[in-house]
């Protein structure tokens, strides 16, 4: 059986845009990606809530990537795939993150995992809709975010090819919910969940 890790933030734990509640099992594309495999693959969700990637989230250790990543990488053995999705926290404005940082950020995270995981799938950040300023996470992002969350996804595909990671760009296949312009809902996990299947099928046929 082979194992796959989803790494990521509140799309992966599966925040639903509702209601702010999670998803049930059934509906988060974690669970849609192990549904279309089968039973010859493990799909484990290590998604949580406000993670960021590349800064020090004042939450704490759990809540940061950067700090938290390093120590569950070394402690995971068995895993055959990575999928890494991390990045659109780093765009709330009171971190006033730098491409620099976002670039050196994804580039040490992948040099962390390419030392345990041979198949590594990155995907893009969400580009952002105007949505977020209305709704419930207005404290957290502005106009500024919604630009960075536009330009970033060319990094992240560049530094994938660079590494020989496969990039994945979730916004070429759904938009975020209208209720709040970060989140996605119940029809956009089925599709992540499936075309990440396909691409796994696909990509990485034994």
């Amino acid at each position: 059986m082979k194992k796959i890790i989803c790494y990521g933030d509140s799309n992966t734990f599966g925040f639903n845009p509702k209601d702010n509640s999670r998803f049930d099992e059934e509906t988060r594309w974690t669970s849609i990606l192990q549904k279309n495999l089968g039973s010859d693959y493990e799909v484990i969700n290590e998604g949580m809530c406000d993670r960021t990637g590349f800064v020090n989230n004042p939450k704490g250790f759990l809540f940061s990537a950067s700090k938290h990543y390093p120590k569950f990488i070394a402690q995971t053995n068995g895993i055959d795939f990575l999928i890494l999705w991390v990045g659109t926290n780093d765009l709330q404005f009171q971190y006033n993150i730098s491409i620099g940082t976002i670039e050196k950020g994804l580039r040490q995270l992948i040099d962390l995992a390419q030392e345990k995981v041979k198949n590594i799938i990155i995907v893009s950040p969400v580009i952002l809709d105007e949505k977020v300023l209305e709704g419930f996470f207005s404290f957290q992002f502005n106009e500024e975010s919604i630009v960075k969350s536009r330009k970033i996804g060319r990094i992240f595909r560049q530094i994938s090819n660079a590494n020989h990671c496969v990039y994945f760009d979730v916004n070429k296949i759904v938009t975020p919910s209208d209720i709040d312009g970060l989140h996605y809902d119940k029809k956009g996990h089925k599709l992540i969940g499936e075309k990440l299947a396909e691409l796994i099928k696909t990509q990485f046929r034994s």
